[in-house]
């Protein structure tokens, strides 16, 4: 288990690094993707797998329509991708500088530190994320109609402003 841990860490690295380094709208989403489900690999690995995967559905969901709208603003015929020199130089230097701080803090780490929830299961009644989500759905019920609500009046505001080419705010655009 230590190390896919430590695989699902290097992938949450390295994609940090690709959406960093990149400029591109396009290779920058599926960076962002890649990110979320190396993070939630890392939840899941140390006991949330109940939040990780809620965390995964409303990021990737939240990610669309971010991707839509960000590729319809900035239509590039000839896109940088990870191949092109700056966007290398950039990730380079973006490596360097993770080597460079993990070498400087690679004392303070230890192995028991990397000891996952799991280790622990024939020890557990009941798993902690679940406990936290029957108390948001019990006590925080209205805080949910609330934030729902906001989404909603979110959307209506972006299908609103991008409407068409004859009524919509971003027509100059």
């Amino acid at each position: 288990m230590t190390y896919v841990m430590f695989l699902f860490l290097i992938g949450l690295v390295m994609g940090l690094v690709a959406v960093a380094s990149n400029p591109s709208p396009y290779f920058a989403a599926l960076g962002l993707v890649v990110v979320a489900g190396m993070g939630c690999g890392v939840l899941v690995g140390h006991g949330g797998p109940f939040l990780s995967l809620v965390l995964f559905l409303i990021y990737l969901g939240g990610m669309l329509v971010v991707f839509a709208y960000s590729a319809a603003l900035a239509a590039e015929p000839y896109p940088e991708s990870w191949g092109s020199r700056p966007v290398v130089m950039y990730m380079a230097l973006y490596m360097l500088g993770v080597g460079v701080m993990s070498g400087f803090y690679w004392g303070g780490w230890y192995e028991a530190s990397w000891m996952t929830a799991e280790e622990l299961g024939e020890f557990l009644v009941h798993r902690g994320d679940v406990g936290g989500v029957a108390l948001m759905y019990s006590l925080g019920g209205g805080m949910l109609i609330i934030s729902a609500w906001v989404l909603l009046l979110t959307l209506l505001v972006v299908l609103e402003l991008t409407r068409g080419l004859s009524r919509g705010a971003l027509r100059a655009v």
